[in-house]
């Protein structure tokens, strides 16, 4: 009975370990590429929310920043390496928005809790579109207008797009 059975459990062994093939250009069944994203920032605001009501406040937000920078040394400064540990950590990429260069105010090559916090409430104002002090995930939201990895072909200028190719 178990002899019998082996083949059977080969095969689906067999099936169940053959990769995954991408999908065929033209297949139905093919995602479309993204035109709405949300940019790393947006999705550290979304993961501020404590009440689970689908809105951050202000004050949620600024209770998150500080519980992702509450080590000793955010009150005198890290560096910029260390802050992009914490990007990588919290951003999901050490050259997220913010990066180190735009929230070092005083350009002393540290990075205080007080400079990230004016420069991510400086962001979450940004998002606030209906300035009601709250973001929702419509808020949080970029709509782009050419999907998410195609550019569009511009002349030397870069006003008009140029032409395709002729062949």
């Amino acid at each position: 009975m178990i002899l019998a059975a082996l083949p059977v459990m080969a095969a689906l062994a067999l099936t169940q370990a053959a990769p995954a093939q991408p999908p065929r250009p033209g297949d139905p069944y093919r995602a479309a590429p993204a035109t709405i994203v949300a940019e790393p920032v947006a999705l550290l605001f979304a993961g501020f929310d404590r009440d689970g009501d689908g809105r951050t406040t202000l004050a949620e937000m600024r209770a998150g920043l500080r519980a992702t920078a509450s080590g000793a040394e955010w009150a005198t400064g890290v560096g910029y390496l260390a802050f992009a540990d914490w990007a990588a950590r919290y951003l999901g990429d050490r050259n997220g928005v913010p990066t180190p260069f735009e929230v070092d105010r005083n350009g002393d090559n540290r990075i205080t809790l007080a400079e990230l916090e004016d420069r991510v409430e400086a962001l979450f104002t940004r998002y606030d579109l209906d300035r009601d002090g709250a973001l929702t995930r419509t808020e949080l939201l970029t709509i782009r207008t050419t999907p998410t990895g195609e550019r569009r072909r511009r002349d030397r200028d870069g006003d008009q797009p140029a032409m395709p190719p002729r062949r």
